[in-house]
């Protein structure tokens, strides 16, 4: 792992790391249901999941999983997001080459992302251009709850 808290100081192989491990609760589930505006039983619905789901139990939504690898990859850095009063620059999502829901996430399960760089590149506009392969473990299971070539940009200051 590289000794930094900045992607751009990651080289194409180093092992990013992993983060820390995130319960995800049905209250979780549930509000992100609400938010997303999809009542699906299979997530939302306890009593439903227990009767009808072939989990028997609530799961996660897919989307719920990818919406904290941002979170997940902060967490593996080491670093804290959002550094108040530093000229840092900030990153931005560019998207996924590949995106696979290997395995659910059944409701209270602990997961945590495992994250290394697999290209890296700097643009002419002064931007790192960086992929990362990532991978989002439960505890206890043997397949990963999703695999992801994830796509991210670094803007430092002054860069547009």
């Amino acid at each position: 792992m590289a000794d930094t808290n900045q992607m751009m100081d990651f080289e194409a192989g180093d092992e990013v790391g992993s983060s820390r491990w995130i319960t995800i609760d049905q209250s979780m589930i549930s509000d992100f249901g609400r938010i997303t505006l999809d009542p699906d039983p299979m997530h939302v619905d306890p009593d439903w999941a227990a009767e009808n789901s072939p989990f028997e139990a609530t799961i996660s939504f897919g989307f719920l999983t990818v919406s904290l690898l941002t979170h997940m990859m902060y967490s593996a850095m080491k670093r804290t997001p959002y550094v108040h009063g530093t000229p840092s620059g900030h990153y931005l999502n560019y998207g996924f080459d590949r995106l696979r829901f290997v395995a659910p996430v059944k409701v209270g399960s602990r997961v945590r992302g495992h994250f290394r760089m697999t290209d890296r590149a700097l643009d002419d506009a002064g931007r790192w251009r960086a992929n990362f392969h990532c991978s989002v473990e439960i505890e206890g299971e043997d397949r990963p709850a999703l695999v992801a070539d994830w796509l991210s940009v670094w803007v430092p200051p002054g860069a547009d």
